[in-house]
């Protein structure tokens, strides 16, 4: 269960206070007589509200009232006239901001010099305004009192709506965060749904993990990091962040606790006894609408899907390092160099790609490809070190270590080894029915043996044996052109001669030691 605790606790990091920006109540002033506009500026020019002051902006009739909000909506509220253009301009206009512009947010305060135009008991039930004021009887203080209100009402109301508008973005990005499986992946989404969902100007985020093995020793990370200082690096300490931010998340991590000034939140959590994570936070002007109850729920999320992903990632690495660590063992014994497996691993993730195989396929088949001649485990050393031919019966004996590879992978119920006995079985069967277990031809090999027998075939010839010397790359794909609908399916063979720079590629990147 993931703790969270916080604490207000004076700044010590010597960062300099992020700075200010200063920000404005605006005010629509809508009247065709230009001394209502004096007046009004007049008697607000010297208000504040809130710790903000007043910006007040003027316009003459209802048309360049629709001109201007169609472009700009940032008012917390308006003076309308009634009679402009006509008698009635200003009450279209009130009724076209809530009905066409749908505006619910602007305080309207209607004021009129002709009442008997329009009646206030009238008008207050037919027209959705906030205040309505005859303009012989609107004060200096009621204007400012009038103002105070306004203010205070759509401050309130934009609190509420930015928390409901929060908590819809909250729903939505966990449900998209919870699609991500890759951890790289997931930081990034994590912080991009951070940035929108707090409605938050930020210079700099980060995502950070400590965790304690089994050997006491203590890692960590940066799972993500967005701004000025964007690191490569995945250690935190070699990491281009900032020093005296660096020291910050350090602290966090060992008092255990929430942090905050004025320049930036940094929340802790834990997610297991022996894992923590931190989520740093640099404000880029101020934090006013920074929501610490809505930072913890989104940090919750976060911190379960990371733990989640981290635990994943950790299981797929240990398991990817001890199928490779095995089939090196298995290639060993037959004083094969252990690069092979990795090369065919990566010659056929490059194959899936240029079949635009679905991803998933093509990353179980990377991790499964190193298990294709594990069988050879059950083949004596003798034969597998032979230097020349082998004879009929030891030619029989290595044959068997398909269907005794397949046999072995079958025992486990695993995605990856199924896929891997099938690597096994199938990929000395050839396309034209010639091959072996079972002679299979076609389209009925599986399609991931058919891939894995030209990426053998290919690393096999390209490579030193105790049976045979390295072919010249030429001579190779001469030779793997020449099998095509004989050992090796057509379509494989035209996108191996026609990317065949890449294939060679692999050997430079995985050389032989």
């Amino acid at each position: 269960m993931s703790k969270f605790i916080f604490k207000d606790e004076p700044t010590d990091s010597g960062r300099q206070p992020a700075k200010k920006v200063v920000k404005y109540w605006r005010i629509l002033i809508i009247d065709d007589d230009e001394s209502v506009h004096q007046v009004t500026k007049l008697v607000l020019a010297d208000s504040e509200i809130e710790g903000r002051k007043l910006k007040l902006v003027s316009v003459y009739s209802k048309k360049e009232a629709i001109e201007l909000l169609s472009e700009d909506q940032d008012f917390c509220m308006a003076f309308v006239d009634v009679v402009m253009e006509t008698d009635h301009a200003g009450l279209e206009l009130v009724e076209w901001i809530r009905q066409e512009l749908k505006n619910q947010s602007i305080r309207l305060v209607l004021r009129t010099g002709q009442a008997g135009t329009a009646p206030e008991a009238k008008v207050i039930k037919e027209f959705d305004i906030n205040d309505y004021k005859e303009k012989t009887d609107f004060t200096s203080g009621k204007m400012v009192t009038t103002v105070y209100a306004g203010i205070r009402a759509y401050r309130d109301i934009m609190t509420i709506q930015r928390s409901l508008d929060a908590f819809k973005r909250l729903i939505n990005a966990t449900h998209n965060l919870l699609q991500v499986n890759q951890l790289k992946q997931f930081g990034s989404a994590a912080l991009n749904h951070l940035l929108t969902l707090m409605d938050i100007d930020s210079s700099a985020l980060y995502i950070a993990r400590n965790q304690i093995d089994f050997n006491q020793e203590t890692s960590n990370m940066i799972i993500a990091c967005t701004g000025k200082y964007v690191s490569e690096s995945n250690c935190l300490e070699s990491s281009q962040i900032d020093n005296d931010v660096k020291k910050l998340i350090s602290k966090t991590f060992e008092r255990k606790s929430h942090y905050s000034d004025e320049g930036c939140f940094i929340g802790y959590y834990e997610t297991a006894t022996n894992a923590s994570s931190v989520l740093y936070i640099e404000f880029e002007d101020d934090n006013e609408n920074f929501r610490t109850n809505l930072a913890e729920l989104y940090a919750t999320n976060v911190a379960l899907i990371l733990e989640g992903l981290s635990n994943k990632n950790e299981i797929e690495r240990t398991q990817k390092e001890l199928i490779n660590i095995v089939s090196e063992a298995v290639e060993a014994r037959g004083k094969e160099n252990s690069a092979h497996v990795q090369r065919v691993a990566s010659i056929c993730e490059i194959f899936g790609n240029k079949l635009e195989l679905s991803q998933p396929f093509i990353d179980a088949l990377k991790l499964a490809a190193p298990l294709h001649d594990i069988g050879k485990i059950a083949i004596p050393e003798h034969i597998l070190q032979k230097s020349g031919e082998l004879n009929a019966e030891e030619w029989q004996i290595m044959q068997t270590h398909a269907e005794s590879g397949a046999h072995l992978l079958s025992k486990s119920t695993a995605s990856i080894s199924k896929l891997g006995a099938r690597l096994a079985h199938y990929h000395h069967e050839n396309w034209d029915g010639s091959g072996y277990p079972e002679g299979l031809c076609g389209e009925e090999i599986p399609l991931e043996a058919r891939i894995m027998a030209i990426a053998d075939v290919f690393d096999t010839l390209g490579s030193k044996r105790c049976y045979q010397e390295i072919w010249q790359d030429d001579n190779i794909k001469e030779f793997i052109a020449s099998q095509r609908g004989k050992k090796f399916e057509p379509r494989l063979v035209d996108i191996f001669i026609e990317h065949y720079h890449e294939f060679i590629n692999i050997r430079a990147l995985m050389p032989d030691d």
